[in-house]
């Protein structure tokens, strides 16, 4: 602990650049979106220091804290406006899924089959007309692992 302690004396830059990585990393490994603003306040705040201002731990802690609130309130305001609730997350396969065209791969046989879409076979239900093999259809839901389609029109 003393030499934490020291090193922070000596140069708080490498103690916040330290905690910064560290929650970068952590940011990497987990893909949270949480602790990447944390990670960039710890690095403003090793700059800070760099730079010869003298806040002492108390007032770097404060600037930390501040810093990170304003980051992480400003980004949840860009992200709302660049992707709105409306839109499907670009994670989502499945909901991605919906208004894509799909061909069948196997016959449909009491409403149910197989087809292709986006790289993967699914299983499916028909929701009318049966289509044959090689005929394209469309997504139009999704659910427990079955897609429900319908045939191009």
């Amino acid at each position: 602990m003393d030499t934490l302690i020291d090193l922070y004396s000596a140069q708080p830059f490498w103690l916040w650049l330290a905690i910064g990585a560290l929650l970068l990393a952590v940011e990497a490994a987990a893909s949270t979106e949480w602790l990447l603003w944390p990670a960039v306040s710890a690095g403003i705040v090793a700059v800070v220091t760099a730079l010869g201002l003298s806040l002492g731990l108390a007032g770097e802690v404060g600037l930390f804290a501040a810093l990170t609130v304003a980051s992480t309130l400003l980004s949840r305001r860009l992200v709302q406006r660049v992707n709105p609730d409306d839109q499907p997350d670009i994670n989502d396969r499945d909901r991605r899924l919906i208004g894509q065209k799909a061909t069948v791969v196997e016959p449909f046989v009491d409403g149910r089959g197989r087809v292709f879409v986006s790289g993967a076979e699914w299983s499916a239900e028909l929701d009318g007309d049966t289509p044959a093999i090689a005929e394209s259809v469309v997504v139009t839901a999704v659910g427990s692992g079955r897609l429900t389609v319908k045939a191009s029109t």
